[in-house]
């Protein structure tokens, strides 16, 4: 029995199916250009991800406009959520606590001077806050000062330890990016460390309103608890081996925060370029909007500021 070629045989499948050889054809083309482009975005997610290893779908997207627009490739969020999900690379929160805040100290509590305060340029209002490193050789601090309205990290400090004398080093940091006549309102809570009277004294020096959360709820801290939540969920590796290599960490990924990774909270600027600014800056994210990204559904996640 003589065999059709495979060329015959696609042009009776075609008519068999009412299509054209033209149209089939077409179709082969746009699904090689499509995996093609796939290929391309899915290598830039990856470039992307080597110090921003856990960056959801929203600022992926954003990152990913440059090279959308080069070569051509018309991609929405949507369908690069879908494009992440069918290769696993969509990011799951990690939850897992540790207790920072020493409230029951001898030392004054400030009162919240900040209930109403609105920035409006840099250098205005710092918030400072603790958090940690866990390591297979046991946990790491890390102090950070941010400025609230750049989301900028000004001065920070890892350490071994949870001392006052860490705190101080992370203050020294901020101080000394000040210029001539910026007197900020530093708001912490109520942690030992920022109550200690040699850290109110370098305060009280440099003439620093000094304010201070009422109830330890972290809403009232809510930058500085965001700012956490990105640097141990988003930035930093899972796994740290020791405590030197998370010390060494530090430095690297609080140069990504405010020099490479975008904030919606100010306009997905990154916090230097925000830092240069003044006036309002616009939030580009909504309370209670879904958004397709970290490896929830799109009906589980809610768009967090930051």
């Amino acid at each position: 029995m003589k065999t059709l070629s495979p060329k015959v045989s696609w042009g009776r499948l075609c008519e068999l199916f009412g299509i054209s050889r033209q149209a089939y054809y077409q179709h082969q083309k746009r699904q090689k250009r499509q995996a093609i482009e796939s290929d391309i975005v899915l290598k830039e997610v990856r470039r992307i991800r080597v110090d921003q290893r856990r960056v959801g779908v929203r600022k992926l997207y954003i990152h990913l406009q440059p090279l959308l627009r080069r070569h051509g490739i018309k991609m929405g969020r949507d369908a690069l959520y879908g494009l992440l999900r069918a290769h696993g690379m969509l990011v799951r929160p990690r939850k897992k606590s540790v207790r920072t805040t020493n409230s029951n100290h001898p030392w004054r509590k400030y009162p919240n001077l900040i209930k109403d305060f609105e920035p409006d340029g840099p250098n205005q209002l710092w918030v400072s806050d603790l958090t940690y490193l866990d390591t297979a050789q046991g946990f790491v601090y890390v102090f950070l000062i941010t400025d609230v309205y750049s989301h900028k990290v000004v001065g920070y400090h890892a350490s071994k330890h949870m001392e006052a004398v860490s705190a101080l080093a992370a203050l020294r940091m901020a101080l000394s990016q000040l210029e001539d006549g910026q007197r900020p309102i530093h708001h912490s809570d109520r942690g030992s460390q920022y109550c200690s009277s040699m850290y109110t004294a370098l305060l009280h020096k440099h003439g620093l309103g000094i304010s201070m959360t009422e109830n330890g709820d972290p809403w009232e801290n809510a930058v500085a608890e965001r700012l956490n939540g990105i640097l141990k969920n988003e930035l930093l590796p899972e796994h740290i081996e020791s405590k030197e290599a998370a010390i060494d960490l530090v430095a690297h990924y609080i140069h990504v925060y405010n020099e490479i990774r975008l904030h919606s909270s100010v306009e997905n600027l990154t916090p230097s370029q925000a830092h240069r600014r003044t006036g309002p800056l616009r939030k580009l994210w909504k309370r209670g909007t879904s958004e397709k990204s970290e490896g929830a559904t799109p009906e589980q996640v809610v768009c967090p500021p930051g």
